[in-house]
């Protein structure tokens, strides 16, 4: 029989305490081991909040899927800022470039219902407006508009998806 342990943990930084020691403990796995697999994949993440997946079958074994961080915590990491606005309509916290939201795009492209680039984008700048961050200057709604009468199709034609 396969269990699966699902957690939030922070980049780089997961530690045996809870939620994964007390979760592990029950099914005899070597929890400093997993610790050690975890943070080796998520150092890339360094100080963001990602979803990992530890599934461990009848033998001990493990296997360990890391998922991609919520799109907030990525918006924050681009900015580098800690949090976002307390008052989204009349505080701004931060300004993305349309690279930028493109870049976080496609960091999300497996964790989305979209089917392409654009609609991807318009997910995560749907984000970017309770937390009080603009787009290229622009509120992030009416960035939403622009995107759709192709005001960026030139600059995106080359962005990978």
């Amino acid at each position: 029989m396969t269990s699966i342990v699902e957690a939030l943990v922070p980049g780089g930084k997961a530690n045996p305490g809870p939620p994964l020691g007390p979760a592990l403990g029950p099914l005899g796995v070597n929890i400093k081991e997993v610790v050690e697999k975890i943070n080796e994949k998520t150092r890339d993440y360094d100080g963001m909040q990602v979803p990992v997946k530890v599934i461990v079958d009848d033998k001990r074994n493990f296997e360990i899927e890391v998922g991609t961080p919520p799109t907030a915590s990525l918006i924050m990491k681009e900015l580098g800022i800690q949090k976002g606005s307390g008052n989204a309509g009349s505080e701004v916290v931060g300004n993305l470039s349309i690279s930028q939201v493109a870049k976080i795009a496609r960091m999300k492209k497996e964790d989305v219902l979209s089917y392409d680039l654009k609609s991807t984008m318009k997910e995560v700048i749907g984000t970017c407006v309770p937390m009080g961050v603009t787009v290229e200057g622009v509120k992030a709604k009416d960035i939403q508009k622009e995107l759709d009468q192709g005001k960026f199709d030139d600059l995106l034609a080359g962005e990978e998806w």
